[in-house]
């Protein structure tokens, strides 16, 4: 599998959102795995965005657990409190169904997915969505309209065996593990809804970088040279690990949101993650797929 990871920006541009309902450019956060930091990221790419001045709704397919949609509600909860005006996407949570057979959940599952796509996409720029640390067919459905994809990636070869079997003395890649072979599967669903999209752009986000010079961070990043070159995908350097973002969460906050909270002062740990999160907005490079709104 090869995506189109690095095609000229007036390409993207003039077809990303072809394929998303109402013309939004839609960014999936997707990683089979659990506690690789989607939530996280997706919300402060949301979060960078409305700053950016952008127009932004943000769907939590993990109806389970709903880690976004709690990220939202402490959001809205500290809004109310300190009545500060923190800029907020449009959110949805799209629930499991409940339907009596396989096939009717999952075509009223689809659906829901569809209609908040067309509903958001009617007033958004942008579409940020969070989707589940597990297989399911919502999260395939979704993959399936992802403009650009995020794979958040804890810096360990554990995680990183779901998306490729490696060799262990050369770290060659030997073939495709699970996560890779969907991702290539829904971008081929893509393709075939309409032939005319881009495919999908897949940015693989290394997260919870150790701040030495390891052995192991070495390594990893040999093989994901490797998978890069492999599977046409970019590779983002993501957040460190940081006890600030589990903080942050409970008050709904990002690390764009410090000025607002009374509680913080800025210190040098905190501004190296907002560098952080300049730097992976940079890699996703928004105003190559919607002029900046100033720029309108």
């Amino acid at each position: 599998m090869t995506l189109n990871s690095n095609a000229d920006p007036d390409t993207l541009q003039s077809s990303a959102g072809m394929d998303a309902r109402g013309g939004a450019h839609i960014i999936v956060f997707g990683n089979e795995k659990g506690g690789s930091g989607k939530s996280t990221g997706a919300m402060h790419v949301a979060v960078a965005l409305l700053r950016m001045g952008y127009k932004v709704g943000s769907i939590d397919l993990d109806a389970r657990q709903g880690t976004m949609t709690r990220y939202m509600s402490g959001r809205f909860n500290f809004i109310t409190k300190t009545r500060e005006a923190l800029p907020c996407p449009l959110h949805m949570a799209i629930q499991r169904s409940a339907a009596d057979t396989l096939q009717a959940q999952q075509d009223e599952e689809r659906d829901f997915l569809l209609l908040a796509l067309e509903e958001l996409g009617q007033q958004c720029d942008f579409i940020v969505i969070d989707t589940p640390g597990s297989d399911s067919y919502l999260s395939r459905v979704a993959h399936s309209y992802a403009d650009t994809l995020i794979t958040p990636l804890n810096d360990s070869f554990i995680d990183l065996d779901l998306l490729a079997k490696i060799d262990a003395e050369t770290y060659d890649i030997l073939q495709p593990s699970i996560y890779t072979d969907m991702v290539s599967e829904q971008n081929s669903e893509k393709l075939k809804r309409n032939p005319d999209a881009a495919p999908i752009r897949w940015i693989i986000m290394r997260n919870r970088l150790s701040h030495i010079n390891a052995k192991n961070k070495e390594d990893m990043s040999t093989a994901l040279d490797q998978i890069s070159t492999r599977f046409g995908c970019q590779i983002a350097a993501g957040f460190g690990e940081r006890v600030i973002f589990k903080e942050l969460f409970l008050k709904g906050l990002t690390l764009l949101d410090l000025e607002e909270d009374g509680a913080n002062t800025l210190t040098l740990s905190q501004l190296s993650a907002r560098q952080e999160v300049r730097n992976l907005m940079l890699c996703i490079a928004p105003e190559s797929f919607k002029p900046l709104p100033e720029m309108r």
